[in-house]
């Protein structure tokens, strides 16, 4: 047999043992999700706060509990979190809101929050009208070569 042929069999049998074992691995952060999903869901209740503050900061600067500062993985304490300042009650705190929310969570208003101990999972505002997401301005390039996509009719109009 030729060694280029025996290489290519190697690099493939390889590959899929690869393929294999991260179907297995996804499976399983699956089932992991589902069960930290369900536990949110089994403890989640409705609280009327007064958002302060919001930021993506890491999780050691975030001023919440060192208890759960500690339980966290060590490279999950170098990303940043959506983190948000309320107040709920007479008592300030700081809480990690679901990254699909945290745009639409209002700074300075009174809102209706699902709350699952220290996770914002949904945001409804109480008081005044909600404001929509503000959209980042294209500039340059990027610009200019959407609007000739427009124009070529490669994109839908908006």
């Amino acid at each position: 047999m030729p060694t280029g042929l025996i290489i290519t069999i190697i690099i493939v049998a390889v590959m899929i043992g690869l393929l294999v074992l991260l179907y297995f691995l996804g499976k399983k952060a699956e089932k992991k999700q589902a069960e930290q999903q369900a536990q949110i869901e089994q403890y989640k209740q409705s609280v009327s706060m007064l958002i302060i503050d919001k930021k993506r900061m890491k999780i050691t600067e975030s001023g919440l509990p060192q208890s759960v500062i500690d339980q966290t993985p060590k490279l999950m304490r170098r990303s940043k979190l959506p983190i948000v300042k309320a107040k709920v009650g007479p008592q300030i705190m700081s809480l990690v809101c679901d990254e699909k929310i945290f745009d639409q969570v209002p700074v300075k208003k009174e809102v209706k929050a699902v709350v699952s101990g220290i996770y914002i999972t949904e945001v409804k505002g109480l008081h005044g009208k909600s404001q929509a997401p503000v959209v980042a301005k294209k500039k340059g390039f990027k610009a200019w070569v959407e609007k000739m996509q427009e124009k070529a009719g490669a994109k839908p109009l908006k």
